[in-house]
């Protein structure tokens, strides 16, 4: 289907056509743009409610500021719909997140006007001074760097980091503070509290708007006066507010709160803004799903709804006639309940994915025992680590692809003082739509490496229940190690998943069948590609006997001896990076043990692998069921040309 831009919308290919326009036909320009982020998203699917509430930003932006040599950076990247859409994207826009088709997120080889590539939060005021810093070092003092940096990423650790920085040294950056009080669900802290009482103080805002004007006024007399006025507003600012404004005394200058909604004020305040030398925050407060009744009124289910009928407001969902697998996700959310109800140690911890790791069903019947961190990874992990050294027993539900940013904390707050933490590592695995800055691709290989670590993956929901209930147990804090339990985005493999709690065996792996000449050892919710691609090669007379290895570490070695003792061929699969990963580990066992093997492993190749729906990437990469078929072929000497389609139908079944 395609999508018809609106007409002046329709005459903007670049940066440089919307600042050719009249300053008069902006906010048309806007309604044409977020009708049109409508009618896409509706139609082909994305992040939703997040680009509507930056459209007056990101057309005001452009609008005032010479990009791309003026580099404009989007903190996080889901804001960036618009930002593309007046970047030259706007005819294959409908590519946006699909296999081949343009990124979701700001990507720097994708275009010259994404200044740095961005997936996870928090990063964009530290690429903006580093930008802003070699701009200046180059002689390059006219040019501007502008981090926008919103939907809860101000709560990140590395943002203060960065200001604290920009304070202390000579730069022109502007940081825009997209203030909408959410995340993905909405924002915690003491931050979202201190911003709101900025934005709710009448007195403040009243006299602020006064010492704005006064400063336009008398901005044309030079420094001097700009300083006076400077110190006027920020003495009101601590008189007003009652306490001391927290970006002024980081040496930000501090401008705000505007309606960031009203497109020509704010090209007013930029304009001027360009114009003030030194670090500056603009404070924005804007809606996110602004234009769209439903996505302003339930902003957490409209971050991202997939297709929807945009007159109606239905979220388009596929129905099936016979019961379905539920999502990893709920399994773990459901099942951390379940144990909590009947073990009161238990605790929840997780960094603004309460929603995505389904830990908001804790937090809505036991809210002192369950807990959204804000977008502070780092903080989430060393958090957990204080509860367990006073003897609960916690499970930090981290997407692992944001697991990466706490791998320090992993190792010295947990792994070295022997804390039982349970690490629940969601999206491992390819992310699917997201790419490649959300994948989780790394996890086995950077956490099987840690001492006092257990990588676990289950190959279905039960696996992941009686693992969650075996490591809930007072006794499993007696082996003074910690956890990672990875698993995938997406449905699992059994509609009737809520089976009893049996207790699993530390370091133990299942054989799945017999056979001959051949093994196949798998790790995770993958090995069920194996499943179907044993059934196919049943067909053919090929029969692989089939491992559901379970522990990365420890490693079944009882298992492993049977495997090399009986056969000299030896697959390994896995959806995780290949060097260091769970093939690695196989491979490393034979060399260890004496052993001579002909080992093909199968998993993400050494490279970026970019975005695309799961079963096509595991296509791309081999590993999805006519990918294991044929690597039994291959290391059998067995050829048969069938038609693609084939085993990719039976995955989808």
């Amino acid at each position: 289907m395609q999508i018809i831009p609106g007409k002046i919308l329709a005459q903007i290919n670049t940066p440089e056509d919307l600042r050719r326009r009249n300053r008069s036909e902006l906010l048309q320009i806007c309604d044409e743009l977020r009708q049109y982020i409508i009618d896409d998203v509706s139609v082909y699917g994305g992040h939703f409610g997040a680009s509507l509430g930056v459209v007056e930003l990101s057309v005001a932006l452009h609008y005032v500021f010479n990009t791309p040599n003026d580099q404009l950076i989007w903190d996080v990247g889901h804001q960036a719909y618009g930002h593309k859409i007046l970047t030259g994207r706007r005819d294959n826009f409908h590519t946006n997140r699909l296999y081949g088709g343009i990124s979701g997120f700001p990507k720097r080889k994708e275009s010259k006007y994404d200044a740095f590539g961005v997936g996870h939060s928090s990063t964009s005021i530290s690429a903006a001074l580093g930008m802003s810093v070699a701009s200046n070092y180059k002689g390059e003092t006219d040019r501007q760097h502008i981090a926008v940096i919103g939907d809860g990423s101000m709560t990140g650790g590395m943002a203060f980091e960065a200001m604290n920085h920009a304070g202390d040294i000579p730069n022109n950056m502007i940081i825009i503070l997209n203030d909408n009080c959410m995340a993905i669900d909405p924002n915690v802290g003491a931050l979202k509290e201190y911003l709101t009482d900025i934005t709710t103080s009448h007195t403040y805002n009243r006299v602020k708007d006064e010492v704005w004007n006064l400063l336009g006024k008398m901005s044309t007399f030079g420094k001097s006066a700009q300083d006076i006025v400077s110190k006027i507003e920020n003495g009101l600012k601590a008189t007003l507010l009652k306490q001391s404004n927290l970006f002024e005394s980081l040496n930000l200058r501090y401008f705000g709160p505007i309606d960031g909604h009203d497109v020509e004020y704010m090209v007013t305040v930029l304009n001027d803004l360009k114009n003030i030398p030194g670090p500056k925050i603009l404070h924005c407060i804007t809606t996110k799903g602004k234009g769209y009744a439903l996505a302003e009124k339930d902003q957490t289910l409209w971050h991202a709804p997939g297709k929807f009928d945009k007159i109606t407001g239905e979220i388009k969902k596929k129905y099936y006639s016979t019961p379905q697998a539920p999502k990893y996700q709920d399994v773990f959310g459901h099942t951390i309940v379940e144990l909590a109800e009947k073990n009161a140690k238990i605790m929840g911890v997780t960094p603004a994915m309460p929603s995505g790791s389904s830990l908001n069903l804790m937090m809505k019947v036991m809210p002192n025992r369950a807990f959204d961190v804000g977008i502070a990874e780092q903080h989430a992990v060393t958090f957990s680590a204080g509860m367990a050294t006073q003897g609960l027993t916690v499970f930090c539900n981290i997407y692992s692809t944001f697991m990466q940013r706490a791998y320090d904390q992993v190792i010295h707050d947990v792994a070295i003082q022997e804390l039982p933490v349970i690490f629940c590592l969601d999206r491992a695995g390819f992310a699917g739509a997201d790419g490649p800055t959300h994948h989780g691709a790394y996890d086995i290989a950077y956490m099987r490496c840690i001492p006092n670590m257990i990588v676990f993956a289950p190959m279905n929901e039960k696996e992941l229940r009686d693992i969650m209930f075996t490591v809930a147990q007072d006794e499993f804090k007696d082996l003074k190690k910690c956890i990672s339990i990875r698993y995938p985005r997406g449905e699992g493999v059994m509609p009737n998943w809520k089976t009893e709690f049996e207790k699993m065996e530390i370091g133990k792996g299942r054989k799945i069948k017999d056979g001959e000449n051949v093994a196949i050892l798998t790790i995770g919710h993958i090995g069920n590609y194996a499943v179907q691609a044993c059934e196919v090669l049943a067909s053919e007379g090929i029969n692989p006997a089939h491992y559901d290895m379970r522990f990365v570490k420890p490693l079944d070695e009882t298992m492993l001896h049977e495997i090399f003792q009986n056969y000299d061929k030896v697959i390994t699969v896995e959806d995780g990076c290949i060097q260091g990963g769970f093939g690695t580990a196989v491979a490393e066992f034979m060399l260890d043990n004496n052993y001579t093997a002909q080992i093909k492993r199968l998993g993400i190749p050494d490279r970026i692998v970019e975005h695309g729906e799961q079963l096509e990437l595991h296509h791309e990469c081999g590993f999805d069921p006519e990918g294991v078929a044929e690597a039994v072929r291959s290391i059998l000497g067995t050829q048969k040309n069938i038609h693609k389609s084939e085993i990719v139908k039976v995955a989808l079944n």
